[in-house]
């Protein structure tokens, strides 16, 4: 199939509603994807085999992924489970996605050896530190060296998604380069973090007190980017969040570009 714009994969969450399970994706992910990367959003199921499903890996297998331009790992209220880092006890073991781990973790290390694009949010971000070998805090409050990173419950939207804390740029870095800046007011919606960081990542910020809150990777000269925070909300009207969203896009259009090429 011909498309007039690059496609870009959204790695969906199960969720289950009373007895059953739902593959899906919040909306402002899929907003940020389509018009801040400008960019045709497909959501992929997940593909381990679950209560009502077989498994899917036959159908999305690398060759499907090849195909795409791009792929986004957004956030999720479910943590990674920690045995995928070499911890077998979990602090949350009400709060976890085993068929998400099981399709993104993969994903990403396909995306990095094939040169797919790929832009991964809070939990996303997490994802690509364990898949590259790094380790998660599972609770970043049980550490009094860490300031408080989640949100508050009882607010509004609009409160719980308001700038949290400053986040220091490292200088010459992908991010500090597209914003113009070494500083910028981030939001903060986590209780897990990196702990210690994948192999091949580079860190691109850091919180006021040390956490790691933005990462890269340079393998392949590709576009891999993680952030901990939430730029996908009201991504309009904050300049790295759009700059980051607007430099996705340039990456898979490139990529869209040159598949076409070839095909000619």
């Amino acid at each position: 199939m011909n498309f007039k714009k690059p496609v870009i994969g959204i790695v969906c969450d199960v969720i289950k509603n009373g007895l059953n399970g739902f593959h899906g994706v919040g909306e402002k992910y899929i907003n940020a994807i389509a018009h801040g990367a400008n960019a045709i959003p497909i959501l992929i199921p997940a593909q381990p085999a679950a209560q009502d499903l077989e498994s899917l890996t036959e159908f999305f297998d690398a060759d499907f992924f090849e195909q795409l331009d791009g792929v986004f790992f957004p956030g999720s209220p479910s943590n990674v489970e920690p045995h995928h880092y070499g911890t077998e006890a979990s602090a949350t073991p009400e709060s976890h996605d085993k068929q998400r781990d099981g399709s993104s973790l993969p994903l990403i290390k396909l995306a990095i050896a094939k040169g797919i694009p790929l832009l991964a949010v809070c939990r996303g971000m997490q994802e690509l530190n364990v898949a590259m070998g790094g380790e998660l805090h599972q609770c970043l409050f049980h550490h009094e060296q860490f300031i408080e990173h989640r949100e508050n419950k009882k607010g509004t939207r609009d409160e719980q998604y308001a700038p949290a804390h400053q986040v220091t740029l490292t200088t010459d870095g992908f991010l500090a380069n597209i914003l113009g800046a070494t500083t910028h007011t981030v939001n903060s919606l986590h209780g897990q973090g990196i702990k210690t960081l994948g192999k091949g990542l580079k860190v691109e910020a850091l919180a006021p007190d040390g956490l790691v809150e933005a990462i890269s990777c340079n393998e392949n000269g590709n576009f891999v980017v993680g952030v901990q925070w939430h730029p996908e909300w009201q991504y309009q009207q904050d300049k790295l969040s759009s700059s980051l969203f607007s430099a996705f896009g340039a990456a898979i259009n490139q990529r869209f570009k040159e598949k076409n090429n070839k095909s000619m």
